[in-house]
């Protein structure tokens, strides 16, 4: 019998130490890479970050919210063009509740990205792109397209118009109208558009069957009880030893509005209007709050005291008093 001799050991592949000494490799440079990135990329920003195009990366946020606004500003505010049954009608987008809101993009772009796939890039170049924060007040939106609509549709909803010394009922009609919800869809989408690219064509904004939510019954409750009242004569709001007139001529067909709540008409009044017009008048005068805090007059106390004054009949009814004191 032979003696058993150990079987000397096999001969190591050497393709195989090589593949395990390239990976290693490979790793450490990863790392290497990946700590550079880490290192040269301080920025508020990451360096490489895009915005619709934009490259707002490498500096601080208010930098990056300048750099968006500069390039893309232009696009924001550029009145997007609409068809509504074959007519032709422009829409302004900051009157529309359409907009890019920039701070947040920033905020959102601001983010630490440790993603080594987007920090080792950042090295090379790489773009990081970032989407942008454009969020779309629906119930504006919807008004909006409605005015922008106008008499681009058919149908007609049952409303009460203020005019100089007069309020004009106006009756429902049923016919064609807008679709809000996919016209809102589609703007939307075409305002993004717009501001990636610079154009969004002209949008074909889709029409519906409509029929008045407002009935004629209606139009001339809102007439009776409000409309012709607040139109009748001067309305006088005095706050603090002052006052000021509003009169139907002029000033309350500028504030006075309706809109459609539930299919009943509800006065409204624009604020902004109401504050231009009584000015400096109620400045120095305080109100003091439920909290007992004491502010300035705003709009809506002068609005407030209108709604009860322009219901009256005699001059003492016709005089809203804005109480200074809470309690």
């Amino acid at each position: 019998m032979q003696p058993n001799v150990p079987k000397a050991p096999a001969p190591k592949k050497k393709g195989r130490n090589k593949l395990v000494l390239l990976a290693g490799l490979v790793v450490v440079l990863g790392c290497g890479a990946y700590g550079a990135g880490l290192l040269m990329n301080h920025a508020d920003v990451p360096k490489g970050t895009t915005v619709l195009g934009v490259d707002v990366g490498g500096g601080t946020r208010d930098e990056a919210v300048k750099k968006l606004d500069a390039a893309l500003g232009e696009r924001v505010n550029k009145p997007l063009k609409l068809t509504v049954g074959g007519e032709q009608v422009t829409l302004k987008p900051d009157q529309a509740g359409l907009t890019l809101d920039s701070q947040a993009t920033v905020r959102e772009a601001a983010g630490s990205d440790y993603n080594p796939v987007s920090v080792i890039g950042g090295l090379f170049g790489g773009e990081r792109v970032v989407e942008p924060v454009m969020p779309v007040d629906e119930e504006k939106l919807a008004a909006a397209l409605e005015r922008s609509a106008g008499g681009a549709g058919s149908a007609k909803e049952g409303t009460v118009k203020f005019e100089p010394g007069k309020a004009v009922p106006v009756y429902g009609k049923a016919g064609k109208g807008i679709d809000a919800e996919k016209s809102s869809s589609a703007v939307a989408e075409a305002y993004k558009k717009q501001v990636e690219t610079g154009s969004a064509g002209t949008v074909a904004v889709p029409v519906t069957n409509r029929k008045p939510t407002v009935s004629n019954a209606e139009v001339d409750r809102f007439m009776k009880q409000f409309a012709k009242p607040a139109m009748s004569a001067n309305v006088t709001i005095t706050a603090g030893g002052k006052s000021i007139p509003l009169g139907p001529a002029k000033s309350l067909p500028q504030v006075l509005g309706a809109k459609v709540v539930n299919g009943k008409l509800v006065e409204t009044y624009d604020l902004e209007t109401l504050k231009q017009l009584y000015g400096n008048t109620f400045d120095g005068v305080l109100i003091q709050r439920g909290n007992g805090k004491k502010t300035p007059v705003q709009p809506t106390d002068v609005a407030q005291a209108m709604g009860k004054a322009l219901r009256g009949k005699t001059t003492a009814e016709r005089t809203g008093v804005i109480e200074t004191n809470a309690n």
